[in-house]
């Protein structure tokens, strides 16, 4: 990963290192989506389920970094 230290592998992680930066990328990006859920489910026109599918990107994410 080149400079971003925000995102380090857990212990025992093994992901190609050209890889790791796109897999933080993500993991960003779902952080971000975590943070518009929260906003959205205030609103009656969120979209059923999609609470779920974030929490379990964002569990996922758990167990690949260290933040």
């Amino acid at each position: 990963m080149s400079e971003n230290l925000n995102w380090k592998l857990k212990p025992g992680v093994n992901i190609a290192p050209e890889q790791v930066e796109d897999v933080a990328r993500i993991a960003c990006a779902l952080k971000s989506l975590s943070a518009y859920t929260t906003l959205a489910l205030e609103r009656e026109d969120c979209p059923e389920g999609l609470e779920q599918i974030v929490q379990d990107g964002l569990d996922a994410m758990v167990r690949i970094f260290e933040w």
